[in-house]
């Protein structure tokens, strides 16, 4: 899965729909799965409709006239798609399959639209701000279910969204636009060592996504002990899923204190020592990543960098709240599909995850492989 990051105009919708052969770029060149989609120089197009590329839109498009079901059957009519049953159950639709369009909610609109686009049994599926109309419980629901699809379908996804922590929570492989050209293109870690790309992520407000494995529950304490990687347990607030459930969760790195040694009779719960991999200044601001077992990206001013003589290598402590760990989804304590069966019986249908697009943006732009 690759996350398109951007402010607005930066090209992002454009990009989806030129890749959907929905818009035609001036000039360029586009290849998927071995076969030319466009080509200038060789004055090829490849219609939309002959592409195999599911494209879900921001505000879903569903026919209003046809009911859940008939939105359904259509997009299987037009290919032969996955088996219907299949999608359905696999998107938790079978309450809605009589209801009216107009009676959904934001959230069950972008599941059927989601339907919608399996069921054309494409090789690459497109969205374009897939929760952006959808309420805060429901995101919590579809986000994680959009990560499940991606990993067991075999399907390449390229995901546009404006909130920087959602998209993270996707995939940590990102592409970041400006004014219609890709600017960078990698592992969301990476790009943060890059000025360039921090100019860009630093407005949509720059998490450390933590990737958390619940160890133990201390409710007399009111805290979590989770398990990240290779680096000591993380204290964060008493979750709600069982143990060894998997959490995932975000931490500001304005939340981070400095320390050249572990501190005594405060109240911040978690002190982990690391050494500084890398420094790279912004503004008046210094952002530290810091080598904890995993990268943590710590942000202090530059006096508090010069005052703690930072530079790579050096030993560090990292000090903060349990509080200051915010979970976006407790996973395992939901219900759960069957996705082994639905790999199997849609998994056929659909393109293979080695299979991504090339695309070229204009002259002035590097090639992106996302």
């Amino acid at each position: 899965m690759l996350g398109v990051f951007g402010p607005s105009g930066a090209g992002k919708t454009t990009l989806l729909h030129a890749l959907a052969g929905l818009r035609r770029p001036d000039r360029g060149r586009m290849v998927l799965d071995g076969e030319i989609l466009f080509d200038t120089s060789a004055r090829v197009f490849v219609p939309a409709h002959r592409r195999r590329i599911g494209l879900v839109f921001q505000d879903n498009r569903l026919f209003p006239h046809l009911d859940v079901r008939g939105n359904l059957r259509f997009a299987q009519k037009l290919t032969s798609g996955a088996d219907l049953a299949s999608i359905v159950g696999l998107l938790e639709l079978d309450a809605l399959m009589d209801r009216k369009v107009p009676t959904l909610s934001g959230g069950e609109c972008q599941r059927v639209a989601l339907g919608r686009a399996l069921l054309s049994a494409p090789r690459l599926l497109l969205l374009d701000e897939p929760v952006s109309a959808v309420d805060a419980g429901r995101k919590s629901h579809l986000l994680p279910t959009l990560r499940r699809i991606a990993r067991q379908l075999d399907l390449p996804v390229i995901v546009v969204s404006h909130e920087l922590h959602q998209l993270l929570y996707l995939t940590d492989q990102l592409l970041l636009m400006e004014d219609g050209k890709c600017v960078a293109q990698g592992r969301f870690q990476t790009l943060l060592c890059e000025p360039d790309a921090l100019k860009l992520l630093h407005p949509g407000g720059i998490v450390n996504l933590l990737r958390l494995r619940v160890a133990k529950h201390q409710p007399a304490d009111g805290i979590t002990l989770c398990s990240l990687g290779n680096s000591p347990p993380i204290r964060g607030p008493l979750a709600k899923c069982p143990a060894d459930a998997e959490l995932t969760a975000t931490l500001r790195p304005e939340d981070v204190i400095l320390s050249l040694a572990p501190a005594e009779y405060i109240s911040a719960q978690n002190q982990i020592a690391g050494h500084v991999k890398s420094l790279v200044q912004h503004g008046d601001r210094t952002l530290c990543c810091v080598d904890i077992g995993t990268d943590l990206f710590v942000d202090v001013t530059y006096c508090a960098a010069a005052g703690l003589e930072l530079s790579p290598g050096k030993r560090i402590w990292c000090l903060f709240k349990a509080h200051a760990v915010k979970y976006l989804f407790e996973e395992g304590d939901g219900a759960t599909d069957d996705w082994t069966s639905a790999k199997s019986t849609i998994g056929p249908t659909l393109g293979r995850k080695n299979h991504v697009p090339r695309f070229f943006l204009p002259k002035s732009s590097p090639p992106c492989d996302p």
